[in-house]
């Protein structure tokens, strides 16, 4: 699992790889933490092309970004997201907010 990211001002795409699981949720979700409090984005795209595997515990990181980045004014989307990843998503209902582009 690894982060990078790109981006200028406070418009950041932030690209996602790995497995987005259990075992790894906290240390996204840290990062991501990291990477919201340091720039105060207003619209963070995460893309999802590289995930390989996401269960729950993706949902969670998403939904904890998502509303960082809400207390700061901002939107987040989620791009590239593979087929596995957004079943998972869909399943718990983030497409009624969230931008999931395929």
């Amino acid at each position: 699992m690894s982060i990078r990211c790109t981006g200028e001002g406070r418009t950041l795409q932030a690209a996602l790889s790995g497995e987005v699981d259990h075992h790894r949720a906290r240390a996204l979700m840290e990062e991501l933490d990291q990477l919201i409090d340091s720039t105060a984005p207003r619209s963070l795209t995460l893309d999802l092309s590289e995930v390989t595997f996401m269960d729950s515990s993706g949902i969670a990181v998403v939904l904890r970004a998502w509303r960082r980045v809400g207390e700061l004014g901002g939107e987040l989307r989620l791009t590239r997201v593979p087929a596995q990843a957004g079943k998972v998503l869909r399943a718990a209902g983030l497409e009624r907010f969230l931008t999931l582009e395929e």
